[in-house]
This record gives structure tokens, sequence and C-alpha cells, in this order.
């Protein structure tokens, strides 16, 4: 594989009953990819109709297998996402989760910097900084995991690696992460935006429950339900001690923001105990 070229690539199933923005996910990028995997496994909401109505002709549906029994460590999230991977055609890969969001912003800088290091084969990935959304649109989480590679380079070596976060090589399973920062990664200082709490109450116990599922075996109905109950009641503990966001967010969302409601007011952080409690245990993030 030579030359110039970049892909776009994802993997869903269900997205829409799971709240995902997924329309808004694969827009954001595709001004300036050459095409669009999406890895579909067997959905029965209107996830298939959600992709065709979006118009594109860089879009490319590749039907999946979703493994029911691979459960340790939510692994057949990295292998649907590496699955995709695998039908991208280009010499690059932008790999974005469906809750996930690039702000417009951000795009010329991305295409002029993998064109100025297409040539170095020392460069495996592009390395971006996470803003993690939580409840709503307005409520930041600065403990969650802050940068991870996205963008790599499409010549077999790679593989996606944990729950689809990031990569690692498939000779020595090296990792791209922090660590390679200025030789095989280098950063962008590009945003992912993460909206994997962000939708109605419906869709999230949905969601929570699907990931229990996927992490965890398919539990008794009351344990899942506990599970779910436990997931979301963690959320909104997390909820009164998140930073307020006061920056922009990428134009493709602004439709989902402008239907949405604060999750509840919150008083300053500052006054609440859970805050101090955090910053003791993970330190001050933000």
């Amino acid at each position: 594989m030579s030359g110039f070229g970049l892909s776009g690539f994802t993997f869903c199933r269900n997205a829409v009953a799971l709240g995902y923005p997924l329309r808004e996910s694969i827009l954001s990028i595709l001004p300036i990819v050459d095409e669009f995997v999406v890895a579909l496994g067997h959905s029965d909401d209107g996830t298939g109709e959600l992709l065709e109505k979006i118009g594109s002709p860089k879009i490319r549906i590749v039907e999946s297998a979703w493994d029911e029994n691979q459960t340790t460590d939510a692994r057949v999230l990295s292998e649907q996402a590496t699955f995709a991977l695998s039908h991208c055609r280009f010499p690059w890969a932008f790999h974005l989760q469906a809750d996930e969001v690039i702000h417009e912003a951000d795009l010329p800088g991305l295409q002029a910097l993998i064109r100025q290091h297409n040539g170095n084969r020392q460069v495996l990935g592009f390395m971006f900084r996470f803003i993690h959304f939580l409840l709503d649109y307005r409520s930041v989480n600065p403990w969650a995991f802050r940068r991870e590679v996205r963008i790599v380079r499409n010549d077999g070596q790679l593989r996606s690696a944990g729950d689809s976060c990031g990569f690692a090589r498939k000779s020595d399973g090296l990792y791209l992460g922090k660590e390679l920062l200025g030789r095989e990664v280098l950063w962008t200082g590009a945003r992912v935006y993460h909206y994997s709490s962000v939708m109605p109450r419906s869709a999230l116990e949905k969601k929570i429950s699907s990931m229990s599922r996927i992490r965890y075996g398919d539990p008794p109905p009351e344990t899942l339900k506990e599970m779910t109950r436990m997931g979301i009641a963690k959320l909104e503990r997390q909820y009164s001690i998140m930073r307020e966001y006061r920056g922009s967010h990428p134009s493709v969302m602004q439709e989902r923001i402008a239907a949405a409601e604060r999750f509840r007011p919150r008083v300053n952080r500052m006054l609440n105990w859970r805050f101090y409690a955090n910053v003791f245990t993970h330190g001050f993030k933000g």
C-alpha cells in the first residue's frame, strides 16, 4: 500500500436504540476521509437505515458478527475495530467510536500533519486529546483518560487494543501510548469529544445493560437490572463534581445539543466534599 489517503472506520450495533451520535460522528470527519468503513453488527433499531440516509458514497457498510462469548475486558469491541480496520483501503486509518465526534476546526491541521509525515515510516500513529462529557453537554470528567491514538498507519502492523480505545503492534504487543510520543506516535493537539453518557435515561439504561453483558457475559435478569441501577447511580454521584464546560462543541452536534436539557442543577464543586476526596485519591486534573 503506497501513496496518500485516509480511511475512517467504526463499528456499531443498535446504535440508535443506545443513543449514540453515530451520524454526527461520521459526518464530523467525512470531509477529510476518502472512505468511511462501518462494521455493522446485527441491528433491529434502524441503525442500517440511518447510515443509508447519510447518503454519502464514501460510506461502506461491512456486515460483522459479534462473538457473544467474548467477554474478557470487552475484547469483542477491539475485535470489531480490528475487523473494520482490515477493510480500510487507504494508507492511513482514522478510528472513531460511535459516541465520539471531532471538531471541524481541527480537520485542516490533521490533514496537514498526516501529509507532512506520510513518508516517515517510523511514525505509526497520531494522538488526540479527549474531552469526556458526563450526563449532559456542559459537564466534563477531567479524571477520565486524557489521550489516545486514533489515526494509524494502515500497513497491517497494528490491531485495536483493549476495548478499542487504542492500538498495539501485532508483532510484539507494543502499545501506542504516550511513552512513544515524538517517535512512533505524534501529538496532534486535536480533540475527541466523547459523549458516552449524554443521552436520554432510557437509552442510557440500555447502554449500561449492553456494556455489562459485553464485559461480564449474560447475568440473570435481576443481577443485570441491579448492575444497571448501580451504573447510573455511579454516574449521578460523579456528576456532582464534574467540571463546567464553557468551550464550543463540533457544529454537527448543534441539533442534539439544542434539543437537550441540563441533567440537573449543580452547585460549585468546590463546595462538595466528594471533589476533595477525588482530588486526594486521583490528583487535581482540571
